[in-house]
């Protein structure tokens, strides 16, 4: 499908938003609300890396925007509109495209989120995709990593270790499970929490990487010490009946990553939000300490997701 083609009869239709110019232009002009910062960030999906060339192109679209999105609720920010950057192979044809736009338009109406521009290119070797994402806070009120303090709690939302088993089930290697797949292939970012933990949280981030290795960074960030209790990991049904009981298979959840929970330090005697649990707690020091069910301090092998570059 040529450019001019996709973006007329795909994208286009797509982009409503006055900020857009009806994609005419090289870039997008936005307004802010009056008194609001701007939150930006940007992340990719490259084919065979985070999701694997069979996946449905709805789904890839969904994720792409999922996963940036959800980089704007760790930081407590309203969506306001997106970038998309599609670098293309010859894989990614016009029917895997006219899919592609649709998962887009699901995700796009879900979160209220308006599609402003962006660039395509063909001819790599495998798709990488990239799109930026942008929001608004009050001023001075973006949530950050930094601000962890001894004596709050670490808190987390949702069920953690789902999205790894999902993506075992996608690869062949795992029983099908309709919702672990789910949750690996349609992640849901937690904009509304995000949002609600402003002016409550001192810090805060998403479970991108694996609950351990992100609670590393969130540390790391504030100048803390950290301590995980493998015990109080929130673990669905579907989760617990699929890996080994204890602490190996918790550090296996633990450790999976893609699950976009928001992962948040609360001050004693801040109410959670609903639907939160604590997962351990803050203080003076540095570095993580994981411990396990029995209450011994564990040293796992690895935390978590990390790319070599």
């Amino acid at each position: 499908m040529r450019e001019r083609d996709l973006i007329a009869r795909l994208l286009a239709p797509l982009a409503t938003a006055p900020a857009a110019r009806g994609l005419a232009d090289d870039a997008a002009v936005f307004a802010p609300p009056l008194g609001r910062e701007l939150v930006l960030t940007h992340d990719v999906l490259a084919a065979g890396v985070h999701y694997l060339p069979g996946d449905p192109p709805s789904d890839v679209a969904w994720k792409l925007l999922a996963v940036n999105l959800s980089d704007l609720a760790a930081m407590g920010a309203r969506p306001a509109g997106v970038l998309l950057g599609l670098g293309m192979s010859a894989a990614e044809d016009a029917a895997w495209l006219t899919a592609f736009a649709a998962g887009l338009a699901r995700g796009l109406e879900r979160w209220n989120v308006a599609l402003w521009g962006g660039d395509t290119v063909s001819g790599l070797a495998a798709a990488v995709l990239g799109l930026t994402a942008v929001g608004t806070v009050e001023p001075g009120t973006a949530l950050s990593r930094a601000g962890a303090k001894p004596g709050d709690g670490l808190w987390v939302s949702g069920p953690i270790g789902d999205a790894g088993l999902g993506l075992a089930v996608a690869r062949g290697e795992a029983p099908f499970d309709k919702a672990l797949l789910a949750r690996f292939r349609r992640p849901e970012p937690q904009l509304a929490l995000g949002q609600a933990l402003v002016g409550r949280a001192t810090a805060a981030m998403d479970v991108s990487d694996g609950l351990l290795i992100d609670a590393g960074r969130l540390a790391a960030a504030s100048g803390v010490a950290v301590t995980v209790e493998l015990g109080r990991v929130p673990v669905s049904p579907a989760a617990a009946a699929r890996v080994a009981a204890g602490d190996a298979g918790r550090l296996a959840l633990a450790t999976a990553g893609d699950d976009y929970a928001l992962l948040f330090t609360l001050p004693d005697g801040i109410e959670p939000p609903a639907g939160c649990t604590r997962v351990g707690a803050v203080a003076a020091g540095a570095g993580l300490t994981v411990v396990g069910t029995n209450g011994a301090v564990i040293v796992p092998e690895r935390l978590g997701w990390e790319h070599q570059l």
